[in-house]
């Protein structure tokens, strides 16, 4: 048995760490919480609800009054005179009666600086519904909504109070017009109340701080960190993509004695020249001061890694399949978001028969419909990028890549493609087709038929070269399968040959044989 070559060596920078899953809360219900909560429920539920109808009955009221014939679209100009006065004072006292009669015990930390100070303030982490609560401790800032929020029976109106830069799933130019807005608000001089935006994007666990969004640090201007945090023994208000409902959670809530809620805001960042350039930096250096005041990490996941995950689970596969830390992998590979969706069903394809997410080498032969043979061997281990004999979602979209780039280019698909063409006449029949798979790979005629229609794509009983290129460019694992399968036959040759071959100088080919003698010495190491 010949020693096994790997064709393309481990590259240890893609060689990632054991994934944080932030977007899961496992909150564990003991018996005695269990009780605890149904005892405090029977009195604080039936009373706290009817306090909180009375504080928005109160509310609704003084927020159509303020909003009443104030534009929310076009050339909307910040609130003034006694509107401004009933926002920031009427409301906002309101607000918190409101959070306090949920139970909420609020300790403010630090001091909030003035708008001309730092236009925007960057809250996280953020984990909850509950953290509107940070709108009314600041004195409710503009906040970026989405349009249809503005629509919400009773707490549309309330938004409205906000005057938010309205975000639009339906207008193409959202974005673009996002960002301008924050902008325009943040370099008004004090004109505009603060902008408040939770940079991450989404809700975590609160266990680490994942990539903050560009679109507040865009503008360059000085921002405030604010931080969050719910130093609670039960925790009741984490809502995560896995875990307890928005209902269980308000529930359990407001079971609680009380629930407390730190809010700490930290010295402003100014932003330096090379920040004001690079969003991106100046988005990572404020993400790295709040992670260190809150003592927790960063990861690279992104609001796309949540996409992956509700993917994943529509795909039947375990949601922490699709988390891939996307920002990192696709910064090094580069790779678009739709594209990682594709390879997730690929995935999900493979993983139907498996069970906890990972791939055996086994269900991969399955999958391209192969027997499990050296050549085979070799392209597993190039997507089991950590050894240990299973393949993640994050290795397979890494290792599709690699296959990608460089094996699919147009000179190694021409070698492949030669591989069948035994004749040379730029078309690869049936036969050829059977006899190199049936020799090299030992696959059988009835898999080996069905793979053949799926390259021949206009049924022409041929495949010419530009199917073939088409076929291996969206099923990478193929071309790498056959080139691998030549480079051990190499292989297997030069150490099947007989010692006094090798030393023959006089013979003609030695030194070719030589040379490519100490190529595969290269490749093994």
């Amino acid at each position: 048995m010949p020693q096994r070559v790997f064709s393309l060596p481990r590259q240890q920078s893609l060689l990632l760490p054991a994934v944080i899953n932030p977007f899961v809360q496992d909150t564990k219900l003991t018996k005695a919480a269990v009780v605890k909560c149904v005892l405090l429920g029977i009195f604080l539920v039936p009373l706290r609800t009817i306090l909180i109808s009375l504080v928005l009955m109160v509310t609704w009221p003084v927020s159509v009054i303020i909003t009443f014939k104030h534009p929310l679209k076009g050339a909307v100009e910040p609130m003034t005179g006694w509107r401004r006065f009933m926002c920031q004072n009427v409301m906002a006292v309101l607000g918190r009666a409101y959070y306090f009669c949920m139970g909420f015990r609020v300790v403010v930390k630090g001091k909030q600086v003035s708008s001309s100070e730092a236009p925007i303030l960057a809250v996280a982490p953020h984990s909850t519904f509950f953290d509107g609560i940070v709108c009314i401790v600041a004195g409710l800032p503009s906040t970026v909504s989405r349009v249809e929020n503005l629509a919400t029976p009773i707490f549309g109106r309330f938004v409205r109070c906000l005057q938010p830069v309205l975000v639009s799933r339906k207008d193409p130019d959202s974005r673009k017009n996002t960002i301008q807005e924050i902008e325009s608000r943040a370099k008004s001089g004090g004109r505009w109340p603060q902008v408040l935006i939770f940079p991450e994007g989404t809700c975590t666990n609160r266990s680490c701080l994942i990539t903050f969004k560009q679109g507040a640090f865009i503008p360059g201007v000085p921002v405030q960190p604010v931080l969050l945090r719910y130093p609670n023994k039960l925790d009741t208000v984490t809502w995560t993509w896995q875990g307890f409902g928005s209902r269980t959670l308000l529930l359990l809530t407001l079971c609680q004695l009380y629930t407390t809620v730190e809010i700490e805001f930290l010295a402003p960042h100014i932003p330096t020249e090379e920040e004001k350039k690079s969003p991106a930096l100046l988005a990572s250096r404020v993400r790295d001061i709040m992670a260190h005041a809150l003592g927790v990490p960063v990861t690279d996941h992104t609001y796309e890694d949540c996409r992956l995950m509700i993917s994943a689970g529509e795909l039947t596969l375990p949601m922490e399949a699709g988390l891939v830390e996307f920002t990192k992998i696709s910064r090094k590979l580069n790779l678009k978001w739709d594209n990682v969706r594709k390879e997730l069903e690929g995935f999900a394809a493979m993983a139907s028969s498996c069970k906890g997410g990972r791939i055996t080498i086994e269900e991969f032969a399955r999958f391209l419909k192969l027997p499990v043979n050296p050549a085979l061997e070799e392209l597993f281990a190039l997507f089991d990028r950590n050894g240990d004999g299973t393949v993640d979602f994050r290795e397979y979209v890494i290792g599709v890549t690699i296959l990608c780039r460089p094996a699919n280019t147009e000179d190694v698909l021409r070698m492949a493609f030669q591989l069948f063409d035994t004749d040379e006449d730029e078309k690869i029949t049936r036969e050829e087709f059977t006899a190199l798979l049936r020799s090299a790979l030992g696959v059988s005629d009835l898999n080996m038929a069905k793979l053949f229609k799926e390259i021949d794509a206009d049924g022409s009983g041929f495949i010419t070269f530009s199917e073939f290129q088409s076929f291996a460019t969206s099923h990478p694992e193929y071309a790498k399968l056959f080139t691998t399968y030549l480079e051990l036959q190499r292989y297997q040759a030069i150490q099947e040959a007989r010692p006094g071959d090798l030393e023959l100088a006089g013979q003609p080919g030695s030194e070719e044989q030589q040379e490519d003698s100490n190529t595969s010495d290269k490749k093994e190491d």
